[in-house]
Order: structure tokens, then C-alpha cells, then sequence
């Protein structure tokens, strides 16, 4: 026997407000400078990270809470065209950021991180969302799970903040903590039937996700009639485990760290083909 246990998407709306206090205070004790220091996000410094949670903010009230969509300008029939689309739609609305001060955008983020907030808690969970999580693999989301991958968006960009001007300041510890970690580790592990959707293997076969620190949490990928399934808690006799703390998951998930980065910040043990998909994993569109 195992003790394992469904894993249904979370209810992260109550979480928005904390997350947004957060993110307020952070960005409210920046000095000029550190507005313009690099990020893990590209190129993106941190005023084009800030300016990218607003403009993402917008998009998603104007569309979702008032129906304002504007139809792409290039058909969209394969997950390439969805994640070029959304490149697209960044790049133009962090080009439009640049021409705010620190000071608007503060005053901005402030406003539509309220109404975000509010915005979600007025959602049927579990109506259809707006648009499907397509890193996941699925064709039609509920608000439940869209909602949760909205938490994740706010989340490791917040934390994108934080490396780049928390690492002298102690700050990135904050979002580590398991009330705000857990919930966005419980969210993006729902990637990995997606990700092994071509991994062929016996019924019985498990994946065993460990993290560890202050916030520990165990995740199990089965294979069951010819399928990947997804738990909570840790499988008895793991095929393999891949085992890392909270710092170094969420930047997997979230492509802040690169395959050599990946392999040095992790403990494999099993069979470390069968690790393979976890690592190439992503919980966002790329």
C-alpha cells in the first residue's frame, strides 16, 4: 500500500491579497537604483518586471472580469502560436511600462492588484475559465485552476524582484515561506502528466518529487492503466526521486535556471532517465 491522495487544484484565491501586500512592500522600499537591476527574467530588468505584472493585471481584468478581448492579429491553432502570442502581448506592454516612473507604477500595481484580488474571490471555481492552462496540457480549465496559475504568474514574478535586489536584504525568504510557497509548488507539479505524456513505461512506475527545508512537501507521478497520475505524498517504492529545496524548485518550474544549474541544484536517486521530463518541466509557456 501507498499513502497517496488525490491532488485537485487549490484554492489560492484567498492568497492574492497577502501576495499583494507583499509585492507593495517590496517594491515600496526599492531605492532608484534598484529599479534597473537585471533579473532572471532575460533581459528584463526590474521596473520591465513590474511593469510586466501590471500590464498582465490589465490584460486580465479588461478581458475576464469585462469582456474586452481583442482578437490576435495571426491565427492561433498550435501551443507555438499561443506562446508566441503571449510573447508578443509582453513585449508590447513592457515597452508601454517604460514610459512610466516608479512612482505610477507603484500607484497602478497598487490599484489593480486590489481588483485582482477581489476579481478572483468573485469567480465560480468551478465554471469554465477563460482561458485553458495550456502548460498543463489542457484544452478547458476550471476558474479554480486558472485562478491558481494567475497565483503562480504573481508569484515568480514577485520572486523575480526579489533575487535581483533581495540577496543583500534577506527578502526572497519571504515568498519560501510554506503559506505562500506550497500552494505554488501544489500548482505547478499539475505540468508533470503533460511532461510525460510521451514516456512510455510499466504500470506502477513512480515519480517522487521531494522538497525540502522549511517547506516540505512530497508529489508522486504513477503510471496507472497506461496513464500518468498525479498525488500528494511521497510513493513507497519510487522508481525514481528527485530531491531539492523550495529555492531551487520553483526556479525549475519557472525557467529561471539552466539545464547545468538544474543537475548541480538537485539529488537524483533511481533511475535518472526517468527524471528527465521533471527536469525539462515548465509550469509557465515557453
Amino acid at each position: 500500500m501507498t499513502t497517496l491522495t488525490a491532488l485537485p487544484p487549490l484554492d489560492t484565491a484567498p492568497l492574492f491579497p497577502a501576495l499583494h501586500a507583499e509585492l507593495m512592500q517590496l517594491l515600496r522600499a526599492l531605492e532608484p537604483d534598484d529599479w534597473q537591476r537585471p533579473t532572471v527574467a532575460g533581459a528584463w530588468r526590474v521596473h520591465d518586471v513590474a511593469a510586466h505584472m501590471l500590464d498582465g493585471e490589465l490584460r486580465t481584468l479588461a478581458a475576464h472580469r469585462d469582456g474586452h478581448q481583442l482578437p490576435p492579429d495571426q491565427p492561433v491553432r498550435s501551443y507555438d502560436d499561443v506562446v508566441a502570442l503571449i510573447q508578443r502581448l509582453n513585449t508590447e506592454g513592457v515597452a508601454v511600462g517604460r514610459r512610466l516612473s516608479p512612482e505610477l507604477l507603484l500607484a497602478l500595481l497598487g490599484m489593480s492588484g486590489q481588483w485582482m484580488s477581489r476579481f478572483v474571490t468573485e469567480l465560480d471555481p468551478e465554471a469554465p475559465a477563460l482561458y485553458a492552462v495550456a502548460w498543463a496540457g489542457e484544452e478547458q480549465s476550471t476558474n479554480r485552476f486558472d485562478t491558481a496559475r494567475e497565483y503562480t504568474e504573481r508569484w515568480h514574478h514577485q520572486m523575480q524582484i526579489r533575487m535581483a535586489v533581495g540577496e543583500v536584504r534577506g527578502q526572497t525568504a519571504r515568498l519560501l515561506a510554506p503559506r505562500l510557497f506550497e500552494p505554488l509548488l501544489a500548482t505547478s507539479v499539475h505540468v508533470l502528466p503533460h511532461a510525460y505524456r510521451a514516456c512510455a513505461a510499466a504500470n506502477g512506475t513512480s515519480v517522487v518529487l521531494h522538497c525540502v527545508g522549511d517547506t516540505q512537501a512530497e508529489y508522486s507521478l504513477v503510471r496507472e492503466a497506461q496513464r500518468w497520475v498525479l498525488y500528494r505524498g511521497a510513493h513507497r517504492n519510487p522508481t525514481v526521486q528527485v530531491t531539492a529545496p523550495a529555492s531551487q524548485w520553483w526556479q525549475l518550474f519557472f525557467n529561471a535556471l539552466d539545464g547545468n544549474a538544474i543537475r548541480s541544484a538537485i539529488a537524483i536517486e533511481g533511475d535518472a532517465s526517468l527524471a528527465e521530463p521533471l527536469l525539462r518541466a515548465r509550469s509557465v509557456m515557453v
